[in-house]
C-alpha cells in the first residue's frame, strides 16, 4: 500500500477527531523518501529495542499506541533515547504513527474491547465505558474476575461499598475520562493518589490493573483488523514490547 492510503485505513479505525486534545496523535514521523508499506510493526510503546526490532525486520512502517514524543522535543540529541530512537528510524526511512486516544474512544477500540471482557451491557460515556453487569458481585469477587480477564497475577483494588453492578472503565491512565461518572467501581491503569481517595469517599471502588496492561490484550485484535482491510501488507507484533513495570 501507498502511505497515504494506509493512514487513511488506519483513521478509518481510530478517527483522528476521537483523540484528547492533550495527546499527540497521527503521523509522527514521514518518511523523506516514498516508499509502499509492505510490513509493518506493531508495539505498544516503542522504545530503542523495538525500533532496533523494527529495523531488524525491515519493517516499512511502524504503528505504536503510545506516542514517541508527548513532552516536547526541542533538540535532537543523541543523548536523548527518544530523540535517538527517532533519529534511528529517519535514518532507516521508517515512518511512525500513533493512534493513541483515538483508538481508545473509537468503535471497537480498546475501551470497546476492555469492556466486552465482561458479562454485561456496556454503553459510552465519552471516551470511557460504562458496564451493567448482569449479576451483582463484591469488588474483590470483581477483581478476580479481571485479573482471569486480562491474565494478570495481581492487582490493585480499594473496596468503597458491599457489592458491584456498574463498572466505569477506561485504559491507561483514565481518570479525566472517568471523572465525574457515577458507578459503583472504576477500572483503569493507574491512577493518582489522591484521585483513588477522592473516588473511595464518594463510594466508588477502585480497581487499578497497570497502565500498559489494560491496554496489550487489544494488540492482537488491531493487528486481525489491520491484515483484514491490508491486501499485501505484512504486519509484526514487536517481540521486544514488555510493560516497563511489573508486579514482583
Amino acid at each position: 500500500m501507498k502511505l497515504k492510503a494506509f493512514i487513511q485505513t488506519l483513521e478509518t479505525i481510530a478517527p483522528p477527531e476521537l483523540a484528547e486534545e492533550w495527546d499527540n496523535t497521527g503521523l509522527l514521523i514521514e518518511p523523506f523518501k516514498e516508499r509502499d508499506i509492505l510490513t509493518v510493526l506493531l508495539t505498544i510503546d516503542l522504545t530503542e529495542a523495538v525500533a532496533d526490532e523494527a529495523i531488524r525486520q525491515k519493517a516499512d512502517f511502524i504503528v505504536a499506541y503510545h506516542p514517541l514524543f508527548f513532552g516536547g522535543i526541542h533538540c535532537l540529541e543523541k543523548s536523548n533515547p527518544q530523540a535517538r530512537t527517532a533519529m534511528r528510524l529517519i535514518e532507516a526511512g521508517i515512518g511512525l504513527y500513533s493512534p493513541h486516544t483515538a483508538l481508545d474512544a473509537a468503535p471497537g477500540g480498546v475501551n470497546d474491547w476492555l469492556a466486552g471482557l465482561f458479562d454485561g451491557e456496556a454503553s459510552v460515556e465519552g471516551s470511557a465505558r460504562v458496564v451493567k453487569l448482569n449479576k451483582a458481585v463484591s469488588i474483590p469477587a470483581f477483581g478476580k474476575t479481571v485479573k482471569e480477564k486480562l491474565r494478570l497475577k495481581s492487582i490493585q483494588l480499594a473496596p468503597a461499598g458491599k457489592t458491584v453492578r456498574t463498572i466505569a472503565l477506561c485504559a491507561g491512565a483514565g481518570i479525566e475520562a472517568l471523572r465525574g461518572i457515577k458507578a459503583d467501581c472504576y477500572l483503569t491503569g493507574e491512577m493518582k493518589h489522591h484521585d483513588v481517595l477522592a473516588a473511595v469517599q464518594n463510594g466508588t471502588g477502585i480497581i487499578l490493573c497497570g497502565h500498559t496492561q489494560t491496554e496489550r490484550g487489544y494488540l492482537p485484535i488491531l493487528e486481525n483488523t489491520l491484515r483484514d482491510v491490508c491486501a499485501g501488507v505484512a504486519f509484526i507484533t514487536a517481540r521486544n514490547d514488555t510493560p516497563p513495570l511489573r508486579m514482583v
